[in-house]
């Protein structure tokens, strides 16, 4: 398989990665929870149940398309540098276990749903067990941007020393991965951190990165004569 068709493979990964992943971490949450009234969230949940188990289902496509990128971008990036394409194969991979693991929360948020229709219920429990799982669902997100992020330091190398790909999409995905850690030790070291406001500007910086690099293999491709150039030139430093 030539290399033009493995970056176009790669964008078309990635593309599922980013839709999946937007919609069940962005789209969802905005619509279905209020972080400051358990009982509205809760109402938003059961009277849109389908909804949050669509995000569901949007996550698990997501991690596991996720387990397959890595392996597709290592077989493209192995020739520029194959250690630190080992590495982010290793650090990317990593993160699935932790994302699907943390999917227990929500469907323990299901269990309550269905709970919610028995007599005897008080409906408060019901919604304070909502908002811990939410919580605990969130922490394991925050938990699992460590490695989200990590991977994004020897790919955006890889990028960079590629010469098949443009210089500043490297620069902008080890900048993501800067602007995951930030983020994660400023969730955990600041009880104030959000409120800040620093975050979201810190949460831009993955966005850009990862979004022009799945449209760039999706749509550019990694360009031949480059990539062979690379591959003399890895020979030749060997």
């Amino acid at each position: 398989m030539n290399r033009m068709k493995i970056s176009r493979i790669a964008g078309f990964l990635y593309l599922v990665i980013v839709v999946s992943g937007m919609f069940s971490l962005a789209y969802v949450p905005k619509k279905l929870f209020v972080l400051d009234n358990p009982a509205t969230t809760f109402g938003n949940i059961l009277t849109n149940e389908t909804l949050f188990r669509v995000s569901i289902a949007s996550s698990v496509v997501c991690y596991a398309t996720f387990v397959f990128l890595p392996i597709v971008l290592y077989r493209l990036f192995k020739a520029v540098n194959e250690n630190y394409a080992r590495a982010m194969l290793i650090l990317a991979i990593v993160s699935v276990p932790v994302s699907f693991i943390n999917l227990q929360n929500k469907y323990a948020i299901l269990s309550l749903i269905e709970m919610s229709t028995q007599t005897g219920i008080v409906k408060q429990e019901l919604y304070a067990q909502t908002m811990l799982y939410l919580n605990q669902y969130d922490n394991g997100i925050l938990v699992a941007t460590v490695f989200w992020g990590l991977w994004l330091l020897p790919f955006g190398y890889l990028v960079f020393r590629s010469g098949f790909l443009p210089k500043f999409l490297g620069v902008l995905l080890m900048l993501g991965c800067l602007g995951y850690l930030v983020n994660f030790f400023g969730n955990t070291l600041l009880e104030n951190y959000k409120a800040i406001g620093v975050s979201r500007y810190f949460g831009v910086l993955p966005a850009m990165g990862e979004i022009g690099t799945c449209l760039w293999l999706l749509l550019v491709g990694a360009r031949e004569k480059k990539y062979q150039q690379t591959i003399i030139e890895s020979a030749i430093e060997k």
